[in-house]
């Protein structure tokens, strides 16, 4: 028995075929659970390209967008991780050549924005690390909501489409999670 993802939510290897079609049937909780068992390898994926994280992290969401997009034409559900590796590097190649065409012609010297040294780098990974601990604590509805709207940005009639809300409440909603997160923060972050 293989587990796929590692979050909230897990789907068994067995159990991908019968998720997608679930999941391209309306059902909230099959679309989180795609999305939680496979966001590391599209991330991954667009890491490994060279991409910086802001560009892996267009990747992700361009990936998961074709996803919804062509969810119901996936014509192999079970071999879906294939086909999200396959979009992603797709997504990553053209993400890299989008930013090929945006260098300067001549070399200008970066001085302005030094590399993070090792207590940045540290103090980042820990208040991500934070973040990923509250963010556990939200209720399913609020996770899925900020997941959709902030971490995939995700245009808000799709949001809505996928959690089957009106798209007039999606704004109140999202502000009232990331209330809570930020309650669930400690005092002592920034």
């Amino acid at each position: 028995m293989t587990v796929v993802g590692e979050g909230r939510a897990r789907v068994e290897q067995g159990e991908v075929a019968d998720t997608v079609r679930r999941a391209a049937a309306g059902d909230e909780a099959a679309w989180a659970a795609l999305v939680d068992a496979f966001s590391s390898l599209v991330w991954s994926i667009g890491l490994r390209s060279g991409l910086s994280r802001a560009d892996a992290g267009e990747v992700v969401q361009a990936t998961f967008l074709r996803l919804v997009e062509k969810l119901d034409q996936v014509r192999e559900p079970e071999r879906l991780g294939g086909w999200l590796a396959t979009t992603a590097r797709r997504e990553a190649w053209r993400v890299s050549r989008q930013a090929a065409k945006e260098l300067p012609t001549e070399e200008e010297p970066d001085s302005d924005t030094p590399e993070p040294g090792p207590e940045e780098r540290a103090l980042e990974s820990d208040r991500a690390r934070v973040l990923r601990v509250a963010f556990g604590q939200l209720s399913d509805r609020c996770a899925r909501l900020l997941e959709l709207v902030v971490v995939l940005a995700l245009p808000y009639a799709q949001v809505a489409a996928v959690l089957d809300i009106p798209v007039g409440s999606i704004g109140p909603t999202r502000a009232r999670c990331l209330a809570r997160l930020r309650a669930l923060l400690p005092d002592d972050e920034p």
